[in-house]
């Protein structure tokens, strides 16, 4: 694998001590950067080498080495360049069953409504521009680390137009599938904003119980992802009607 970062295994323009300080220290954001231009990737290191909480464990100029990458160094955060996506319309997911865990940041050069609907859709965690501040970048980093999603005010909007006309065409209610009480209980705490293991804990249940009542309702219903299911229901009347569609996106993300 030393093929996969030239200089040494891990990034390029550091040395052993630096590479030993940000793995070891406790509690750090673990960062990959995937970018073609490298240049732009050690802009960036720069950026996290000032705060003591995020840590760059590797570098990536293709999603060949970032495969890689993501297999040898344990991460949290990856933050990618749309244009190494070109003509991957499976790379997110792919990206995703190599690291469960990992969340993706995707830095963009423009996008459109259809490009950012698609990759939220495939579980990318944020959306950012190429220019954007570096406070902005780093604050956008901490908050995704954390388990929030990053999305604008625009794209809230292109994401329920999206998620709105799905709904409405998965099925029609004279063909609803029935849902047991327990079913419904885990769609209100969706709505709601909480997580498995928020549910879980309300539920008395366990986490992987949660997941494997998630897995079922999707195939169920036919929905995806806990968005498409809370815009589904709420379409279906399934949850109350005068729940709000922004408030319920911004809670779910």
């Amino acid at each position: 694998m030393d093929w996969l970062f030239p200089t040494m295994d891990i990034l390029n323009d550091t040395n052993e001590n630096e590479l030993a300080e940000a793995q070891a220290k406790p509690g750090a954001v673990r960062i990959i950067l995937a970018d073609s231009q490298a240049i732009y990737r050690v802009g960036i290191r720069k950026v996290f080498a000032l705060e003591d909480d995020l840590r760059v464990v590797a570098q990536a100029d293709s999603l060949e080495n970032l495969r890689a990458a993501l297999q040898r160094y344990p991460s949290d955060i990856v933050l990618l360049e749309g244009g190494l996506l070109a003509g991957t319309a499976n790379a997110i997911p792919e990206l995703l069953r190599l690291a469960p865990e990992v969340k993706l940041i995707v830095q963009a050069a423009a996008t459109d409504e259809n490009y950012t609907v698609e990759l939220y859709r495939r579980g990318v965690r944020g959306i950012i521009s190429r220019s954007i501040s570096p406070d902005l970048l780093v604050r956008c980093v901490r908050r995704i680390a954390a388990g929030e999603t990053w999305i604008d005010n625009q794209s809230v909007n292109w994401v329920i137009e999206a998620y709105r006309a799905q709904a409405a065409a998965l099925v029609s209610p004279r063909n609803q599938p029935k849902l047991s009480p327990k079913e419904l209980s885990i769609i209100t705490c969706i709505t709601q904003g909480k997580r498995n293991k928020e549910i879980a804990f309300q539920l008395g249940t366990t986490e992987q119980v949660i997941k494997n009542y998630l897995r079922k309702i999707y195939d169920k219903l036919g929905v995806s992802d806990r968005l498409e299911l809370a815009l589904y229901c709420l379409h279906n009347k399934i949850i109350p009607g005068d729940v709000d569609e922004t408030s319920l996106v911004q809670k779910i993300v």
